[in-house]
């Protein structure tokens, strides 16, 4: 490009457009501005290696501190923080408080059985308020100390330790709701803000980071990423606060009230640190073998379901479901070594808990008695303090994960949010024309997508679009036509080059004034789910009804809306859905004409449109063009015939421009497409009528459809769990429950430290001491069963949960790889999805089968035998505290809710806005076409006022219920202790007793909370196993794991097409065959030739039995192919490919899957590699045969994958050879040599050839030129070639056919 004008008129323009100077300086384009992001990484030409992935994945998660988080906090925020952590930190001083008040309640109750045993002894009465002897004399203890009596009023005791109990309960609850709730509020305020952010920067993206970043993905980081950055800045973090706070204060009560003891707990306390360390450690090393074994099976998943076509054409599934469940053995086998490990330490952790108990028994006891330093009541608060403070510390651990992943998920949003975008939709720079003409000019533009920097898209591309004309762009797919429509919308700034609207470099003209000036409208055009009025209404905000009714007239739109009931108010539903294709087109032409565009873009606007619509809907644009710049694109040439000008695209070039008559005389590109569909054309008109003069009216056929009923999930759920896991979970139960029960048995047990109370009012020295020394026994005792039972009780559920999965995980796969290959055309069922599911379900069935059956049998067993052991001792005081179990239950099972967060409730409020930015993101070329990303923020930000508001609401209510869940406890004690008190006195209940009974019933209530804690797994695995079993259920219309069907022995490989019509079952709309009919006989090849889509690849796949025609009959020897065994039929098939499959292992493996139904020896290899041409090239490699291919073949060239690929199909030795344009993509050289390798593997066998180079094809037995699903013209070439009709015209051209 010569250094023009043009170039120094935007020098003095300003410093805006700089961008320009620094690309253009360089014509060569050795500077490239443009670096795009992937998850906020710079996306080079070269491809990362693995490693590098990982360590960027670290790097990901760490990048932001968690005080980062808080960088949306306003002033009020940080005041609501700061008071949301000062009550925490009083919240947590609450439970040592308690345990001050305990260990004054039990010296109350200690000293008052004294007095009761020392008054029981008939020689002893009480005499103004000490014991004295019935003769008058003073009493003395063994310690020489006059004994008080009388002093103790117990019940007046008992009234004031009540009001004690009651008054922490209150602060409890009003500190712990305002904890909750300061924090909740300040979280939704700052997330409310980080989500608006977050969408608004998005949409101001160009159009070229959204190819690097998925809508999908996107849409999950608004909803997931930004949950977890609430999590982290929410409740978890006063909860954490709260437990650290009574971390420190509880070891700061044990060591004022009785440092000696402190000190001997917290030398123990390592073992136990060490022992949950040392569990954290292993288990998270096992959980990602388990993992990277399961990521192993997913990828074969993965790559068997991706490749799914080449599987079944090879009859591959059985060996791939025994690959993938080879990979589930090792999974399997990590679990349940997972499984023994957690019961192990678990059960260690219990066993040291238990002998530090009788440790701290044994030595605290001796301080009480033998040296006097600490009363019984002190020795309990030393105790409990640090065991508190223990479990506290270890209670705050989780809250630190969620602060990590809410950093990790925290890094890419902020990333985003400060990224400033290449080409800023909603900036106010840039120059606005004051008049438009309305030429447009390329100007050596080359350019590539920023997601494919190796693919060159547009190459040095120069034309000139003039004003008011409509120029029409033709040529093959991929060519680059659709690209530079989008440089003329500046969705993409071009590498080199520039593209200029009357002159003026469009870089420099502000971008919402551009895009204001274009209309477009493209193949599928899209709407958005609201009112057709509404729908046109994007097109221009300040309009009339009168304009949107005129605009629907232009547009051919107005009839057919005013048929509807609703008239311009109908719905058009998600993506336009309850539209025609010809409505949908319309109304986006409506919507293109509102704008009253200088410039109207059509992408192949009509492409998609039956006949009818189509001569409707080019009415509509032929009317609107006059007057204006039109690009329009098409497919069909009879739309772009008369354009005023039609420019030829071929390999990013516009090779050739002038009007229709002047280029079919050129005989280039536009011939080309005009030759091949004429012929198609002429050939469908003529069945057409072949069609209605013989045709007598049928009576349309009614399809027996499988009756498939499902009854209610519950039935086919216990049903199917009954059959499924037959041997695992039965059986095994059995063995399960005893050791769960015996280890719930023993943690009752550990209630009885109330019996070391009642030693202490022992007044035998050495009754004291065997009391003091069984008891000490009986935890070390405890101890060691405990560690027994939680081993076994772990391992077993651990070994039934993985054997189940594994096996569901198997079947499910095994039942996906038998549906037929339409199954796998529906998006729901894409490669992805299926893996998914297949993960998730599974896990979720494990999720309530597993372990968690354990905890609940667990939980169940504690409550039995607390109740039990409640009655036995005293039935009123039970009665009383069971009154308190309902609201004890539900503080447990708030509290377990509380261990997840909170903030997962607003997932479900958020779905609005979510289907908002859905559509946004997924449509973002459409909207940032009509220049309504403003109005889309606007929307977006609008229904994120009820989320809000309710989370705000919420927030009260979720701090009501943690502060309720947390003084219940308080309020239990309270009036246990005070009915406990009125006992001893009313009725002599010794006081050890009402201890115990207290200690059963609020151990059984939290248990209990437990236990309903579970039930939401157990919903989801109901949910999970029902679409399981539905899979494994669901019956394939075309079923390989059938024995049943036709085989016979002197296979011959004749094939007779019979008049098949044949319409994909993802696409029912768009009929692919309109009645081929072909036979070939034994031993000759068929070559199909025509243009892309007209049916070629289509006619191999009936013939693969991928799918059965809708009508007519594919006959393979006579035979009936729908009635022909599948595996016999696929067997005496080969097939290669243009882009042949191979999986990620060795070449000898990929060239013996030719054949799975037998052992294929290496001399089978070797012979079939040479007749491929492809011996020597693997001989010269230095692991030869046992060479990796990589992922998908990627470590070799294509040639090499495409010869693999032939070795492949005559390991299978066919009858039957279909190549489907196994050359096209390979240079000379290669194609040379695999094009001797093809025709070595035709000899003696019946071939279908499908190619797009005619030389390859010109010494076949018949050449069949196919168009629009329709045979034009058979025969031999020097036929076809006396015939002088299409094939003529495409050999003399030499014109690529596509």
């Amino acid at each position: 490009m010569s250094n023009s004008v043009v170039l120094r008129r935007f020098r003095t323009h300003g410093e805006d457009n700089n961008a320009f100077e620094s690309e253009y300086l360089d014509i060569d384009g050795s500077q490239q501005k443009n670096t795009y992001t992937v998850n906020g990484q710079p996306l080079s030409k070269t491809k990362n290696s693995n490693g590098d992935k990982s360590t960027q994945k670290k790097e990901n998660s760490i990048r932001i501190g968690f005080f980062e988080l808080f960088r949306f906090a306003s002033c009020s925020e940080i005041v609501l923080m700061v008071f949301g952590g000062l009550c925490a930190m009083l919240h947590g001083v609450a439970q040592p408080a308690m345990l001050l008040v305990f260990g004054l309640l039990t010296d109350t109750f200690i000293a008052y059985d004294i007095e009761l045993q020392e008054l029981n002894d008939p020689e002893k009465m009480c005499m103004n308020k000490t014991i004295t002897w019935v003769n008058g004399s003073e009493y003395q203890n063994q310690n020489n100390e006059t004994v008080p009596c009388g002093v103790l009023d117990i019940e007046k005791e008992m009234s004031m330790f009540a009001y004690y109990y009651i008054s922490i309960g209150v602060s409890v609850f009003l500190l712990g709701y305002c904890q909750i709730s300061f924090w909740v509020t300040a979280a939704a305020r700052q997330v409310q803000k980080i989500r608006k952010a977050y969408f608004k920067q998005i949409m101001r993206m160009e159009i070229g980071w959204f190819d690097c970043n998925s809508a999908g993905e996107l849409n999950t980081r608004m909803s997931d990423d930004i949950n977890k950055i609430n999590d982290a800045i929410a409740d978890q973090v006063g909860i954490f606060i709260q437990r650290f706070t009574t971390f420190v204060s509880g070891f700061l009560l044990g060591f004022v009230s009785g440092w000696k003891l402190t000190l001997v707990i917290i030398a123990v306390s390592p073992m136990i640190g060490l022992g949950a360390a040392l569990m954290a450690l292993s288990v998270s090393k096992l959980t990602g073998l388990g993992l990277k074994a399961y990521a192993k099976a997913g990828a074969v998943a993965d790559e068997v379901l991706s490749s799914i076509r080449t599987v079944a054409a090879f009859s591959g599934e059985k060996k791939e479901v025994e690959r993938y469940d080879k990979n589930l053995v090792y999974a399997q086998r990590w679990g349940v070594r997972k499984g023994m490990i957690v019961g192990f330490f678990t059960g260690y952790v219990w066993m040291i808990i238990f002998f530090c108990y009788a440790l701290a028994f044994w030595y605290g006891s001796r301080l009480v008695i033998e040296q006097n330093e600490y009363t019984p009541g002190g020795l309990l608060q030393v105790f409990l303090g640090v065991l508190v403070a223990a479990m506290n510390l270890g209670q705050a651990s989780p809250c630190l994960e969620t602060f990590a992943s809410g950093r990790g998920a925290a890094t890419n949003i902020f990333e985003t949010i400060d990224r400033e975008p290449e080409i800023d939709c909603m900036s106010e720079e840039g120059y606005k024309l004051n008049k438009v003409k309305g030429d447009i000019e390329f100007h050596n533009v080359t350019f590539n997508y920023p997601s494919r920097p190796e693919v060159k898209i547009l190459d040095r591309l120069s034309m000139v679009i003039k004003a008011s004309e409509t120029t029409a762009f033709v040529g093959p797919s991929g060519s680059g036509k659709s690209t530079t429509v989008q440089l003329i919308q500046r969705f993409y700034d071009p590498n080199q080059g520039m593209v200029t609207l009357d002159g003026h470099d469009i870089r420099s003209l502000n971008i919402q004034w551009l895009r204001s000036l274009i209309g477009i409208v493209e193949q599928e055009p899209v709407l958005f789910a609201t009112t057709i009025e509404e729908n046109i209404r994007y097109g221009c905000d300040s309009l009339t009804k009168d304009q949107i009714i005129r605009a629907a007239k232009e547009a051919n739109a107005y009839n057919f809306i005013m048929d509807l009931p609703e008239k311009f108010n109908t719905l058009v539903g998600e993506g336009g859905g309850q539209m025609s294709g010809g409505q949908k087109q319309r109304i986006a032409i409506a919507r293109a004409l509102v704008r009253n565009p200088k410039i109207l873009l059509l992408d192949m606007a009509t492409s998609a449109l039956d006949n009818e619509s189509e001569a409707v809907v080019q009415h509509a644009l032929d009317k609107v063009r006059l007057g204006r710049t039109t690009i329009s694109i098409a497919h069909r040439l009879s739309t772009v015939r008369n354009a005023d000008v039609i420019i030829g695209f071929e390999h990013g070039r516009a090779v050739e421009q002038g009007k229709h008559a002047e280029l079919l005389e050129r005989k280039g590109v536009y011939f080309t497409l005009v030759t091949l569909q004429s012929q198609g054309d002429k050939a469908l008109n003529e069945k057409a009528r072949q069609m209605a003069a013989n045709c007598p009216v049928e009576e349309p056929r009614i399809e027996k459809q499988q009756s498939f009923r499902r009854g209610s999930y519950q039935a086919s759920l216990r049903s199917s769990i009954r059959q499924r896991s037959r041997s695992q979970v039965s059986n095994l139960l059995a063995d399960l429950s005893m050791p769960g029960d015996v280890a719930s048995t023993v943690r009752r047990s550990s209630g009885y430290l109330d019996d070391e109370d009642k030693t202490f009012s022992i007044q035998n020295e050495e009754e004291k001491r065997n009391q003091i020394n069984s008891i000490c026994l009986f935890f070390a005792i405890v101890g060691m069963v405990s560690f027994l039972t939680q081993f076994l009780q772990s391992y077993f559920f651990a070994k039934s949960g993985e054997l189940l999965t594994r096996r569901l995980r198997k079947l499910g796969f095994q039942a996906m790889l038998g549906q037929e290959i339409g199954w796998f055309d529906d998006h729901k069922n894409s490669p992805g999805t299926l893996t998914t599911r297949l993960a998730t379900d599974a896990s979720q069935v494990q999720g309530a089968t597993g372990s968690q059956i354990g905890m609940i049998v667990n939980s169940l067993t504690n409550i039995g035998v607390s109740l039990i052991i409640a009655f036995y001792f005293s039935w009123k005081l039970t009665l009383v505290i069971l009154c308190f179990l309902p609201f004890l239950a539900l503080s447990g099972a708030l509290q377990a809710k509380m261990l997840t967060g909170f903030a997962n409730q607003d997932k479900q409020a958020l779905e609005v806005a979510g289907r908002i930015s859905s559509e946004a993101l997924s449509n973002i070329r459409t909207i940032a076409g009509l220049a309504k990303e403003k109005m889309f923020v606007q929307l977006y930000e609008k229904q994120l006022e009820a989320p809000y508001r309710a989370a705000i609401k919420k927030a009260n209510v979720y701090g009501l219920c943690f502060g309720f869940a947390q003084s219940v406890i308080f309020m239990a004690n309270a009036a246990s202790y005070r009915f406990g008190g009125y006992l001893v006195v009313a009725e002599s209940l010794h006081f050890s007793i009402v201890f115990r009974v207290i200690a059963a019933i609020v151990t059984s209530g939290t248990a209990l909370g437990r236990a309903s804690s579970y039930t939401p797994d157990y919903a989801k695995a109901k949910i999970a196993a029902a679409r399981f079993f539905q899979l494994i259920d669901h019956v394939p219309k075309i079923n390989i794991y059938n024995d049943e069907g036709e085989k016979w022995d002197n296979f011959k490989g004749e094939i007779h097409f019979k008049d098949c019509k044949f319409t994909y079952p993802a696409r029912p709309d768009f009929q692919v065959l309109n009645g081929l009919s072909i036979s070939v006989k034994p031993g000759q090849t068929l070559a199909f030739v025509g243009s892309s889509g007209c049916g070629k690849s289509t006619s191999v796949q009936l013939l693969e039995r991928f799918y059965d025609p809708n009508e007519g009959k594919v006959l393979i020897d006579g035979h009936n192919t729908e009635t022909v065994n599948i595996v016999f039929l696929r067997s005496k098939i080969g097939i290669v490919s243009q882009e042949p499959v191979l999986f990620d292992c060795s070449i000898a493996e990929n060239i013996k899957y030719g054949d799975n139904n037998r052992q294929v020896s290496m001399d089978e290899v070797i012979a079939a590699s040479r007749k491929a041409q492809l011996h020597d090239f693997v001989m010269a490699l230095p692991n030869k045969y046992d060479t990796n291919v990589g992922a998908q073949g990627s470590q070799l060239s294509r040639g090499q994958k495409q010869r693999i690929a032939i070795a492949r199909a005559i390991v299978r030795n066919p009858k039957i050879l279909l190549l489907d344009e196994a050359t096209s993509a390979l240079d000379t050289e290669s194609e040379k040599i695999v094009q001797a390798a093809l025709d070595e593997a035709r000899q003696g066998r019946t071939c279908i050839v499908i190619a797009h180079r005619l030389s390859t094809i010109q010494n076949s037995d018949i050449i069949a030129v196919m168009s629009r699903g329709l045979i034009v013209e058979q025969g031999a070439h020097e036929e076809l070639m006396a015939l002088k009709g299409a094939y003529y015209k495409l050999v003399t051209t030499g014109a690529p056919i596509s």
